[in-house]
């Protein structure tokens, strides 16, 4: 059996915690806005609606949008420091380095689709709920909302951060495989359904620019994601279990 350097334990020991915290900070403000903003169904409600629900949810809602953010923004830091702290990545470095850049990069595109709720569309809300605010401003303010979530929200942070998060999810797995971490098998068979699930919500996007509903395709997403998270879990366990217990290396 392998035995790792105290250093290596410790690292090992600060990227599980880190897992397990990521996958924390991501569902907790998920759970928050499916109470109180009815995400993500409300987002292919009339863009009206979903800026009157806005504004009424006043500032605890940015808030928790911007929690909701925060939590993308550590993946930029997680996913570079996952497949590049330890020893291991030496091993693989072609695929540390590819998981790196592509975990680094999701985590960029979710965060600038989810950081418009806290910059832009409280705007357009609040104006919008104003009852000063003529019929034609309110047109105008949901064609602006309409274009901005089409955007920053679906081409970039959905689309394109579902693109990138589902290729990091792959190359990560891989990498954990590659280099015999603990729970790096069951993790492998959680994160295909992840891939599976992130890659078939992928068509919700283009039926939407199509001009066709997907709830089925939505729900996909969802699935995928939840999945997602307890890859974040596993790995996370794994990565702690290994730091006392190694694995096999085979060269």
């Amino acid at each position: 059996m392998t035995h790792l350097n105290p250093e290596d334990n410790m690292q090992r020991i600060i990227l599980g915690a880190a897992a397990l915290l990521l996958a924390i900070a991501f569902n907790l403000p998920f759970a928050l806005l499916a109470s109180s903003f009815d995400y993500p169904d409300i987002l292919r409600r009339p863009a009206g609606e979903v800026l009157d629900a806005f504004a009424a949810g006043g500032a605890p809602l940015i808030l928790t949008w911007y929690a909701f953010a925060l939590s993308a923004v550590g993946l930029i830091f997680f996913a570079p420091t996952l497949a590049l702290a330890t020893a291991d990545w030496a091993r693989r470095p072609g695929l540390a380095v590819a998981a790196a850049l592509m975990g680094a990069l999701a985590g960029i595109a979710q965060a600038i689709g989810l950081f418009r709720w806290v910059f832009a569309v409280p705007a357009l809300a609040t104006l919008h709920a104003d009852p000063a605010t003529d019929a034609a401003t309110r047109a105008s303010l949901e064609t602006a909302f309409t274009l901005l979530n089409g955007w920053g929200g679906v081409a970039i942070g959905e689309h394109l951060g579902q693109i990138l998060t589902l290729a990091w999810v792959t190359l990560a797995a891989l990498q954990a495989l590659s280099t015999g971490q603990r729970f790096a098998k069951p993790g492998a068979a959680v994160a295909a359904l992840a891939v599976v699930g992130i890659g078939i919500g992928l068509g919700e996007g283009l039926s939407i620019a199509l001009g066709h509903e997907a709830p089925l395709l939505a729900m996909a997403t969802v699935a995928g994601y939840l999945a997602f998270s307890l890859w974040l879990l596993v790995t996370g366990a794994g990565l702690i279990a290994h730091s006392f217990f190694p694995a096999r290396q085979t060269l």
